[in-house]
């Protein structure tokens, strides 16, 4: 991790900020403008682009996971260029958790996938390409999207290490920790061969 050298207020209004970037539903907000009903009660009720590709508009789920990439990723950008490279990496922790934990959904959130990528491209982009590459190829092979995260998930710190961004390795870990915490549901029905295909509706 980079060392601590911003102000303690800085960090902490930093923090805060990402937080409530990465809160945005953008899945809910995006359905709902395209009259596309309430993402809770459909599919898994999940609030992330996988959920919404079941809804059956690919342009909604593209959509929605630009935009929970994209919060992430200006999170830790603006954190970045404001403050420094402690507080990016906190920016990229606290979007990720305000897009699981958002305030505004009662603390009911997504798992956190593309803000995770989104995250990854913006502190160090060879370590986010890698990622989403091991997604890609996974996601190809399997066509499961949970089984794809857990292993893009898994392999990140791993990237983190070969590509030279060693810093990044705590962030990582608890990232991956959280990602797969949140798949707790996915691991038990990929366990039992219950998982659902990229898709099915």
């Amino acid at each position: 991790m980079p060392l601590l050298t911003s102000a303690p207020w800085l960090l902490v209004l930093t923090g805060l900020m990402a937080y409530l970037l990465g809160s945005i539903p953008f899945g809910i907000v995006i359905t709902r403008a395209m009259g596309l009903g309430d993402l809770r009660s459909i599919g898994s009720g999940n609030i992330g682009a996988t959920n919404v590709l079941r809804t059956g508009n690919k342009g909604a789920a593209l959509a929605t996971l630009i935009l929970d990439a994209a919060k992430g990723g200006i999170a830790v950008l603006i954190a970045r260029y404001a403050v420094g490279e402690d507080a990016a990496q906190l920016a990229a922790l606290t979007s990720f958790i305000g897009h699981i934990f958002p305030v505004w959904l009662r603390f009911k959130g997504g798992k956190g996938v593309a803000t995770f990528i989104g995250t990854l491209l913006a502190l160090a982009w060879p370590v986010g390409l890698a990622v989403c590459a091991t997604w890609a190829v996974t996601a190809a092979l399997s066509r499961i999207s949970s089984l794809s995260a857990l292993v893009a998930a898994g392999s990140s710190t791993l990237w983190m290490l070969g590509l030279g961004q060693g810093r990044m390795f705590l962030l990582g870990v608890l990232l991956t920790l959280l990602i797969y915490w949140r798949h707790a549901a996915n691991i038990a029905r990929l366990r039992a061969g219950t998982e659902p295909k990229i898709g099915k509706k």
